[in-house]
């Protein structure tokens, strides 16, 4: 699942324009990763002529324009938001903004500023929950947050039915998806769903 997880940031990054490597090809099973199979993805913007990190930790595409390097985690199970419980639990989320992970990334993007980025299902929906992963990401050294949801509508909004995606499987499944009315492109929804009146 993990191999899917990534495979969707870098389509999204690619999307959007960045160029994309991936340190790490291969599965590491029975012993604690190295520096540089903690990293995901490593992603840089040739369009950026400054390198800002937006103030806010919940990026959207449009926040990226900015953000000329980064180093990016990849979590994906899918069942559940970030939680501080899940973070202390499972340390390894946030491993890849350790100063080795990073001080690595940094020495192959050629420059020290890097922004830290995490792709993840989604946060907590609002309040203290919310408040406090915020706290603790940032604490941990995590730039920006971005969901899966996001790169997906991105994606979505992108693939054109008319086209035809032989390189790269996961545009042609969104392709087919579309063509066959099981996918709507995010802009059919601009006013929203309008709630029924309760009858009295």
């Amino acid at each position: 699942m993990s191999a899917v997880n990534e495979w969707v940031a870098r389509e999204y990054f690619e999307a959007i324009g960045f160029l994309v490597s991936q340190p790490c090809k291969f599965v590491v099973p029975g012993r604690h990763k190295t520096a540089e199979e903690e990293i995901d993805l490593l992603v840089f913007n040739p369009a950026a002529t400054e390198h800002r990190v937006p103030e806010e930790i919940v990026w959207e595409t449009r926040h990226l324009s900015t953000v000329a390097r980064a180093v990016v985690g990849v979590r994906g199970w899918h069942t559940e938001r970030l939680y501080v419980s899940r973070i202390e639990k499972s340390p390894e989320v946030l491993r890849f903004v350790e100063s080795e992970p990073v001080r690595l990334a940094s020495g192959r993007l050629g420059t020290e500023s890097v922004a830290r980025v995490l792709c993840l299902p989604a946060l907590p929906a609002s309040g203290e929950m919310k408040k406090n992963v915020v706290r603790v990401l940032r604490e941990k050294g995590i730039d920006g947050v971005i969901s899966f949801r996001t790169m997906l509508l991105e994606l979505v909004s992108r693939v054109e039915t008319h086209r035809n995606y032989d390189k790269s499987d996961l545009l042609q499944v969104i392709r087919l998806l579309k063509n066959y009315g099981l996918l709507r492109d995010p802009q059919m929804e601009l006013f929203g769903r309008r709630r029924r009146r309760a009858r009295g």
